[in-house]
């Protein structure tokens, strides 16, 4: 595979991946530890019953919406940030660059320092050593994502099967000790939240990510198994992490599996199961950081951009910084799935299904259609009481339809 993963043009139909391929990578992308804290909310709040009902629908919508977008990634061989030159034009495109490549930094930087200070309350180390343990897993786990793909793939192969083991072992001993389906039924919420507001959590837990994960999905062989990958990642695998969050605090007041498998005796496999889960997110992450900074500085040096947002991702999480981002970077996800909205519409409307090929385009610097619709998407998305990811979805595909339909009557009726 070409070094620079392709992040300035199509993935060549020689380059393409198998569905177990795809399906690993995504998966190591989900298994994520802040999408427990989300099942943890939900847990306390639901009987297990309309549990299992939030938790589906949540992610049924978000595994949709993301399947969307690898169907369009594989079959036109772009991500996300490369689509966005067509319906925001060649300039206009940073929008998606700045939005997705700040967020993704700024997950970095937590997940940098959430290792760090995991590993010194778990063990006992000296806090000082926080620092040193920033700055050293800031850069390590950057290492799979510059080789690229293939090195994701190769950490997924080993790391997803030992997880989905780990989270299975201490699922099953959580249910041993509540007493199974009956003990779980027989708990009652102590908080209260609407189905609206979890639902909206469920699908506000990777909605970035979805928007992202174009990254991976267009190095599937065909549209379907890029569809089955995406959803074996976000409707399953994200499902599995609200899951197993909800259950452990129910069970044991605990949303991370970690402090669960802890709480449960499990030592070693905690330590290994917080090792593998940040891990397989944080190169994914700053591989979506590496594919945007492309992008927005129009280099095919991915393993600079990389290598460059691992020492920034790092300074954020040694000052502390991490930790005044995450409102920020919670907020910024009611702003990106409009833009997923925009790439759907101009994809099946103005484009019909087929992109031409980027090198040979002659796109405009801004296209204000686009922009215009994103605008709306994210108006409608801040402003809506109901479901606002996908409010602000729905909003910007209709908003771009309504201006390109506006703007061809205008052209038919100047030729007249």
């Amino acid at each position: 595979m070409q070094q620079g993963d392709y992040p300035l043009a199509e993935v060549p139909a020689s380059q393409r991946r198998g569905l177990l391929s795809s399906s690993l990578v995504l998966l190591g992308f989900t298994l994520f530890t802040a999408t427990m804290w989300a099942g943890g909310s939900l847990g306390t709040a639901f009987p297990f019953g309309e549990l299992l009902g939030v938790i589906l629908i949540g992610n049924l919508l978000l595994g949709s919406y993301a399947a969307a977008l690898g169907w369009i990634a594989c079959q036109s061989g772009l991500n996300t940030v490369l689509m966005g030159r067509f319906c925001f034009g060649e300039r206009g495109s940073h929008l998606a660059d700045v939005i997705l490549g700040f967020t993704q930094i700024g997950w970095y930087a937590w997940g940098t320092a959430t290792i760090a200070i995991a590993l010194t309350r778990i063990i006992g180390l000296p806090e000082w050593l926080q620092m040193p343990l920033m700055i050293l897993f800031g850069f390590a786990f950057s290492l799979t994502a510059m080789v690229g793909y293939r090195g994701l793939e190769l950490l997924s192969r080993f790391a997803v099967p030992l997880m989905l083991v780990f989270i299975a072992v201490s699922l099953a001993t959580g249910m041993a000790e509540v007493g199974g389906i009956d003990g779980l039924l027989a708990r009652t919420p102590e908080q209260h939240m609407s189905v609206t507001a979890a639902i909206t959590l469920v699908i506000g837990t990777f909605i970035s990510g979805g928007t992202q994960a174009t990254n991976w999905s267009r190095f599937a062989r065909s549209p379907r198994a890029a569809v089955i990958a995406t959803l074996a990642a976000f409707f399953v695998g994200n499902g599995l992490m609200v899951l197993t969050g909800a259950m452990g605090a129910l069970i044991y007041q605990q949303a991370d599996i970690v402090d669960v498998m802890l709480a449960q005796g499990f030592l070693a496999l905690a330590l290994l199961m917080l090792f593998f889960n940040i891990w397989t997110t944080q190169d994914n992450t700053i591989y979506n950081f590496a594919v945007a900074g492309c992008n927005l500085l129009r280099t095919d040096r991915r393993r600079a951009v990389t290598l460059g947002g691992a020492a920034i991702g790092t300074l954020l999480a040694v000052a502390g910084m991490y930790e005044l981002l995450i409102p920020f970077l919670v907020l910024l996800g009611t702003f990106i799935p409009p833009i997923g909205g925009v790439i759907m519409a101009d994809f099946w409307i103005k484009h019909r299904g087929r992109y031409p090929a980027l090198a040979d385009s002659q796109l405009p610097a801004w296209n204000w259609h686009g922009l215009a619709a994103y605008a709306f998407g994210s108006a409608v998305a801040w402003g809506s009481p109901l479901l606002p990811p996908v409010a602000g979805v729905l909003a910007a595909a209709l908003g771009y339809a309504l201006l390109l339909k506006l703007s061809r009557r205008a052209v038919v009726m100047k030729t007249k």
